[in-house]
């Protein structure tokens, strides 16, 4: 008989949300988050790897870099994204040739793509970050949708990651925490939204690369460590599937 057990409870989960769930803990299981979210004990090489490792940090901040510094020093667009385009080019080029995961470098090379695409469509520099306020905008409303029909993916994520698949919507305990965890990922995206929304509707370039970036790796790092938190709370080692 399970503790805490929610009597409002559906005694048969939906086989969608159980595929997409199983979906979704693949995916996690081979970015590293997998491995993270299992860990006894957080050390820096368990968030460096969840966060791509060295190469994949380096393929995520330098081109935006790039772009940022060049444009602030030449104030010239298409040199600008040539410059950081180029880079992500470089970047996938060289996974694609050691043949080692581009699926990371390919996402990247594609967003920096359209990005600058749309940037030279308008010819305004500050629109090379609009495809970032898309992106967040889908994740928060998808993260809300969750929230609100009681299936957190955070906890869709981890229970499957965790053995348990989606029993854990029936204690009344985890689907709290694993809640909790799915809003500090909306405010992740909220966040990002509050911050550069205004940043680009002044015209402010410069700003606005700089907290793309510093609200990029840094934060999402961030909200991690929070989330290992949460699922070390909601999955004692005492108790976890294995």
């Amino acid at each position: 008989m399970r503790n805490d057990a929610d009597p409002s409870a559906e005694p048969d989960e939906p086989e969608a949300a159980e595929a997409f769930g199983e979906q979704l803990a693949k995916a996690a299981e081979r970015s590293g988050l997998g491995g993270l979210a299992r860990d006894e004990s957080l050390s820096a090489k368990d968030l460096l790897g969840a966060l791509g490792g060295v190469r994949g940090l380096v393929e995520a901040i330098l081109p935006g870099l790039v772009f940022l510094v060049t444009y602030t020093i030449t104030r010239e667009l298409v040199i600008s994204l040539i410059a950081s385009v180029g880079l992500a080019i470089v970047f996938t080029a060289i996974r694609l040739v050691m043949r080692s995961q581009p699926a990371q470098a390919i996402a990247g090379l594609l967003g920096a793509g359209v990005s600058a695409v749309l940037a030279l469509w308008t010819g305004d520099a500050r629109d090379n970050y609009v495809l970032g306020f898309f992106t967040n905008i889908a994740y928060a409303v998808a993260i809300v949708v969750s929230i609100a029909v009681r299936w957190p993916l955070v906890g869709l994520i981890v229970g499957f990651l965790m053995g348990e698949g989606t029993a854990w919507r029936e204690n009344r305990r985890k689907l709290r925490i694993m809640q909790v965890a799915t809003f500090v990922w909306l405010g992740l995206f909220v966040s990002r939204l509050a911050v550069q929304v205004p940043l680009y509707l002044v015209d402010n370039v410069e700003a606005l690369g700089a907290m793309r970036l510093l609200m990029g790796v840094p934060l999402y790092a961030l909200v991690l460590i929070a989330t290992w938190l949460l699922v070390r709370v909601a999955y004692p080692s005492q108790t976890r599937s294995r």
